[in-house]
């Protein structure tokens, strides 16, 4: 692909010497075109993303660069995005989970970023580029990632935990922990059962239904925050937990002693992202912030007080090394073998996950 771009890049180069020595020929020396006006600042833009990780110091300094006051708004799951965004709520930029980009493509909530306005985006790694929920990020740009594995107590616990099967071992020492995400509980299931965290297969996704019902009456669904989930483990409530690493910093902050494990099948990966949605009245200075949040220096201060993992290459050198080598947080490349990114799914699959999940829930409330 990078082959394709250069020579498109060639032939374009090309074109313009040219057309330029046309117009030279023709009518002297060309007029340049004027330099567009860029559109005037908004007053206030709102910044819709996840309760607890505002960074104020970078809000501020935004409105100290740009004159721009900015409206932190906060949310608690991404399906509450999702309705916002539908019924076109006017947010000016907003974090993104990667699986729900294609149903607001199709319905047109995402507007497509204007790159010259976004130099900054030559900061992200390239591996985290023109993946497949939004090929060429037209309509995003990659801000952090994360990863989920078992966090649990050693010492309640008397059998060695490396795998997602352990959970259905481990539920005869006491209950677990899970957070009640569509994706992640039945990701985990068809993860243990060693298909695809992905899934489009029916006949696999039914097993793991099953495989997952049997938990039914082990687990303790807890809301997004490590103050929800650590203390459960801190009280002995549960003795495992399927988590992220801000579990595992909650519960070290707290003198809660805790192991953890990649476990073997491979860990989940998931992925927010930054995007603009059309309902935006300030795109222009939404793509001024956006950028602003992608300085190293900046995104690397965002890091540094949300202990999550960016997708900021150049960003990385000035994170604090305490974080930049926490393997939890950064985890080595043997500790993510096989690892699976949730991606977004057909609507046909989309609706039977929501199906299954829908009646295990049902199941639990029984």
């Amino acid at each position: 692909m990078l082959t394709n771009l250069l020579f498109s890049s060639i032939r374009l180069g090309l074109a313009l010497v040219i057309l330029g020595s046309i117009g030279a020929c023709v009518g002297g020396t060309p007029t340049p075109p004027p330099t567009p006006t860029p559109p005037a600042l908004a007053e206030t833009i709102t910044f819709y993303n996840w309760e607890g990780d505002e960074v104020e110091s970078v809000l501020a300094a935004f409105t100290e660069a740009y004159g721009v006051q900015v409206n932190y708004v906060p949310f608690e799951s991404q399906e509450e995005v999702v309705a916002h965004l539908t019924d076109d709520q006017p947010y000016d930029l907003v974090v993104l989970e990667h699986d729900f980009f294609p149903e607001l493509i199709a319905a047109g909530k995402l507007s497509e970023i204007d790159y010259r306005n976004v130099p900054n985006f030559k900061n992200i790694w390239a591996n985290f580029r023109d993946l497949g929920h939004d090929p060429g990020n037209t309509h995003s740009v990659p801000f952090t990632w994360g990863s989920t594995f078992l966090i649990y107590r050693a010492d309640l616990i008397d059998i060695p935990v490396t795998s997602w099967q352990d959970l259905w071992q481990i539920r005869s020492q006491g209950k677990i922990a899970m957070r009640s995400s569509l994706r992640e509980p039945l990701g985990v299931a068809l993860k243990s059962l060693g298909y695809s965290l992905n899934s489009e297969n029916p006949d696999e996704l039914n097993q793991a239904y099953q495989k997952l019902l049997e938990l039914k009456d082990d687990i303790i669904f807890v809301d997004s925050y490590a103050e929800a989930a650590v203390p459960l483990l801190a009280d002995g409530e549960v003795v495992a937990l399927v988590g992220w690493a801000e579990d595992v910093e909650y519960a070290e902050a707290e003198g809660v002693s805790v192991e953890y494990a990649f476990p073997r099948e491979g860990a989940i990966l998931w992925g927010d992202n930054f995007i603009i949605p059309t309902s935006s009245q300030n795109k222009y200075t939404a793509e001024l912030f956006l950028n602003f949040l992608l300085q190293p220096d900046i995104n690397a201060q965002i890091v540094n007080e949300t202990y999550y993992a960016t997708a900021n290459e150049a960003a990385q050198p000035l994170i604090d090394a305490e974080i930049r080598d926490n393997p939890v947080i950064f985890p080595p490349a043997e500790a993510l073998k096989n690892a699976e990114v949730i991606l977004p799914l057909p609507p046909e699959t989309t609706g039977l996950y929501n199906d299954l999940w829908a009646q295990f829930q049902a199941q639990v409330d029984q």
